[in-house]
């Protein structure tokens, strides 16, 4: 079967038979449509879908990679292709799927960014502690630094949610995991000074959510992003500068600090030890950084 008339027919089946989305039939016909061009320049004809070994798939991606395309489209791309020849083996074109064995390039992961000691401890200057919105402002972002939540987390809280006595609140995390996370005494202030003015923001008399948005209904995530972002904007030069950000810097400032790894990925809530590993490296390239800088024979 000619390249050209099995990609209309993967395609048709990706509509009709599995309901694909319009985006994702797209991409794949993109993706083919670039890898019959690189075969016609490679072979100088369409070629015939029974011809086409793992060898010819190889070079494919590399092709694309001297394109400039990133990993992330490069693993697009070859699943299109996989998928593609799945679907032949399966309706009996082709007895085997010549792209089944090829390993998808792995994604760089990016490291997290996170908040400097010296950027953390100036931060609180940034709040205007004479109106309930700053204060409210301020007790989030206490909140985020110093346990270590999600945004999500901190916004679900009620009044009441948070353990005065004990110092710790109780939160319900990703697949409706509770944790329960200490409390800084810094934070527990804060919440104080900020519900004393929680009034001006004009709740009515049955909203119960712990952080209220300036219209008095619970805080929602976008304006959450926004708080973080004027507030940290002037004092750090990090790309990234969401929510999530002071919970990157409560894990590294407290692994730089010298606790154990295992009881930082229960506070965050992290179901495995590897997924909190990440904010060791972090720590790790800012030591290799400061070597370089630093060291005489570094280069």
């Amino acid at each position: 079967m000619q390249f050209s008339v099995a990609i209309r027919m993967f395609l048709t089946a990706l509509e009709v038979e599995k309901g694909s989305s319009q985006h994702t039939i797209l991409a794949y016909a993109k993706a083919l449509e670039q890898f019959q061009a690189f075969l016609e320049e490679q072979w100088g004809i369409e070629p015939n879908i029974a011809d086409i070994k793992e060898a010819d798939i190889r070079p494919f991606l590399g092709w694309l990679h001297d394109k400039g395309l990133t990993k992330r489209s490069l693993r697009m791309k070859l699943a299109a292709v996989r998928s593609f020849f799945k679907f032949f083996v399966r309706s009996g074109e082709l007895e085997r799927n010549p792209a089944s064995l090829l390993v998808s390039p792995k994604i760089d992961k990016k490291l997290p960014s996170f908040l400097q000691q010296q950027e953390a401890d100036v931060l609180w200057e940034a709040f205007d502690m004479s109106t309930a919105s700053g204060r409210r402002d301020r007790a989030l972002c206490e909140l985020l630094y110093g346990s270590g939540l999600r945004v999500a987390e901190a916004l679900q809280l009620n009044l009441g949610g948070i353990d005065v006595r004990a110092r710790t609140v109780r939160v319900l995390g990703k697949r409706y995991k509770e944790r329960v996370v200490p409390v800084t005494h810094e934070t527990i202030t804060s919440i104080d000074a900020y519900l004393e003015m929680r009034g001006q923001l004009a709740p009515s008399p049955d909203e119960q959510a712990l952080f209220l948005g300036d219209r008095g209904k619970r805080l929602s995530s976008i304006s959450a992003w926004r708080i973080v972002k004027r507030v940290r904007g002037p004092i750090t030069e990090a790309s990234r500068k969401s929510p999530h950000m002071l919970r990157h810097s409560f894990a590294t400032h407290l692994l730089d600090n010298g606790a154990d790894l295992s009881a930082v990925s229960d506070m965050l809530g992290h179901s495995s030890l590897s997924t909190t590993q990440v904010y060791t490296h972090v720590s790790v390239e800012r030591l290799k950084e400061a070597y370089k800088k630093a060291h005489p024979r570094s280069e």
